[in-house]
């Protein structure tokens, strides 16, 4: 089991939930905006947001959010150590650093040092495209090898500096090198360690991508934090990240929707439905979730092969006919409904229950 550590109040390893990030894309410097963009993350599920730190002004303005939420934020350093020493003392509760890209082993010290000071957790890694020349060249590219060596050898690099609170990080865009890549890894070292898949791309490229890469990841095991990587508005990350989770068991959906597939039988638009019932519950379910009230299963099926079966074994369902549907909830038929009433009644019995 990975070391446990905390990024203010999450808890990140150890055996602890996995927990959810993301990044913001607004300027840090730009305090309004920035605590705005934190805000909408936490929102929609999000448990600790980086936020990247180019210049002294950014890590001012880190601090001045930090006094504006409760959300963990961690500082996203790249090259000037300076940054990273000046971000910690603003609150920042985690700090990515690359040890390669910081400089000089004095001034990796001295991060390290600032982190013990005020306690917080370093995240350590590297992803494919900033792997480091000599590992390139031993291994002839970029490589699972070559990544899991890297993302070892940083966490020993600091280990080696008197402190273990770290999470390690190493992504690559290819799906199958960066699975290959966490199964060396986890092997090399007991540091919590942080998944994802780098630069994955649009959404619709992405989401694929990122739901095979983690999901796999998660599955055998391996991951104590995550975020989704898309070209896109990074609330749609987190949104992402909790359906990951829940799919693959480690979170339970506050709402299950189940629907059929369509054949010759449907005799209403089931398409149309299913996505129009998805869509409206998505409210319900957040506010339940937040609420810690109990999941509940939903169907909506086509016809009346699996139909009322589905529905009986559902918390509330409909299931289709022609032009018309039956309404079921807990099991029994309550009502029947022309077709353009079924989901307005369906959202009806879930938004009272």
């Amino acid at each position: 089991m990975s070391k446990m550590v905390y990024c203010g109040d999450v808890a990140i390893g150890g055996g602890a939930p996995v927990s959810i990030q993301s990044m913001t894309n607004v300027d840090t410097r730009d305090t309004a905006a920035l605590v705005r963009q934190i805000d909408e993350l936490a929102d929609a599920g999000c448990q600790i947001v980086r936020c990247a730190i180019p210049d002294m002004q950014a890590a001012e303005s880190l601090g001045r959010a930090k006094k504006l939420t409760s959300v963990p934020l961690v500082a996203d350093i790249h090259f000037d150590y300076k940054l990273a020493l000046a971000a910690i003392d603003a609150g920042a509760d985690k700090i990515r650093i690359n040890p390669g890209n910081i400089g000089s082993a004095d001034r990796v010290k001295a991060v390290v040092d600032k982190a013990r000071e005020h306690d917080i957790p370093i995240r350590v890694g590297v992803n494919s495209g900033s792997l480091q020349k000599d590992l390139i060249e031993k291994y002839g590219g970029v490589t699972a090898d070559a990544l899991a060596e890297s993302g070892a050898g940083m966490v020993r690099y600091i280990e080696d500096l008197g402190y273990d609170k770290l999470v390690v990080s190493i992504k690559s865009s290819n799906v199958r090198m960066n699975y290959d890549a966490h199964l060396k890894l986890k092997d090399l070292t007991d540091a919590a360690i942080h998944i994802g898949i780098t630069e994955s791309g649009t959404p619709r490229n992405g989401e694929l991508k990122s739901a095979i890469g983690i999901g796999s990841l998660l599955l055998a095991g391996i991951g104590d934090t995550m975020r989704v990587s898309l070209t896109d508005d990074p609330v749609k990350e987190v949104l992402l990240a909790r359906r990951i989770l829940e799919t693959v068991g480690l979170r339970e959906k506050a709402i299950d929707v189940v629907s059929c597939p369509t054949c010759g039988r449907t005799e209403v638009d089931l398409i149309g439905l299913a996505n129009e019932a998805e869509e409206r519950l998505m409210p319900i379910a957040q506010r339940r979730a937040e609420e810690g009230r109990r999941p509940l299963k939903i169907a909506v099926m086509g016809c009346a092969v699996n139909g009322p079966g589905e529905s009986r074994e559902a918390d509330y369902g409909i299931a289709g006919g022609k032009g018309e549907g039956l309404v079921f909830s807990h099991g029994e038929i309550i009502e029947k409904v022309s077709e353009d009433m079924l989901i307005d009644r369906l959202i009806e019995l879930v938004a009272n229950d």
